[in-house]
């Protein structure tokens, strides 16, 4: 894939970045440069290969997945205006 002058201005107009049409054949070039590292990169075989979340190898630290109260409702109310049942009270706006 190929960047041309265009596609450089359109890219800098979204990204709202001013460009002079001297800073346009630099910019190509290295949209270029990156795109065509990209090309490369798809061209390695990762089939097999575990996705890592460190270079050292280690398990994730996971915690329970586990829905709860946190055991403060008391405290999470308390400042409200109007409460019942650990809920907040608020008036009906929609009639």
């Amino acid at each position: 894939m190929s960047v041309d002058a265009a596609t450089v201005r359109r890219i800098a107009h979204l990204a709202r970045i001013a460009v002079t049409d001297d800073e346009v054949p630099h910019l190509q070039g290295e949209l270029n440069a990156m795109l065509a590292f990209v090309e490369q990169l798809s061209e390695v075989d990762v089939e097999g290969v575990e996705p890592m979340t460190s270079v050292t190898p280690m398990q994730m630290k996971k915690r329970a997945d586990v829905v709860d109260d946190g055991e403060i409702t008391d405290q999470v109310v308390a400042n409200a205006p109007s409460t019942e049942d650990h809920f907040f009270l608020v008036p009906k706006v929609v009639e």
